[in-house]
């Protein structure tokens, strides 16, 4: 049976370890216009309105994909040209629906986290609760005091349940 541990003979004709043979590469100093890329996506409106175009985009592709899988009521009714214009328009309204509501939540949520990570000066999973809060109760401020308390709660607990499953702050 063999052994777990290497022996001297599998160490290699000199007597290198494993930890010696093994490189370690030099540390490489960020270029001038890294720097400054950096400089400007560290800036919260930039970051915030990246995040709104991003959204809005999501939002046109699932709109898109949730459009064309609404069935009119009147189906068996319907000629194909009928179904198919009533079906584009569908498309376009789910479109731009889901683009308006999800480029305010990624801006409003990528700017709150922004600014509660700039206050706090701590990147952690409390800047992703206290932003999914915002998030949640602005969107749900048109139903009232109660909805924006669940919408705060909802949106906090669902932010922070993505982050630990991605596992960006250890």
């Amino acid at each position: 049976m063999a052994s777990p541990e290497p022996s001297a003979a599998s160490a290699g004709a000199g007597g290198e370890s494993a930890s010696q043979a093994a490189a370690v590469e030099p540390i490489r100093m960020p270029t001038a216009e890294e720097i400054k890329g950096q400089d400007i996506w560290n800036n919260c409106a930039v970051r915030s309105v990246v995040s709104g175009v991003m959204g809005g985009g999501l939002g046109v592709l699932m709109g898109l994909f949730f459009g064309a899988l609404d069935n009119p009521i009147m189906a068996e009714e319907m000629t194909a040209r009928q179904q198919i214009v009533y079906t584009a328009k569908q498309m376009g309204r789910r479109s731009i629906s889901n683009a308006k509501t999800f480029a305010v939540m990624g801006l409003i949520f990528s700017a709150a986290e922004c600014v509660v990570e700039k206050a706090r000066a701590k990147h952690d999973t409390t800047n992703t609760a206290v932003a999914g809060c915002v998030t949640g109760g602005a969107l749900a401020v048109k139903g009232g005091p109660k909805a924006t308390c669940i919408g705060c709660a909802g949106f906090a607990a669902f932010s922070v349940a993505i982050e630990k499953f991605f596992d960006r702050h250890t």
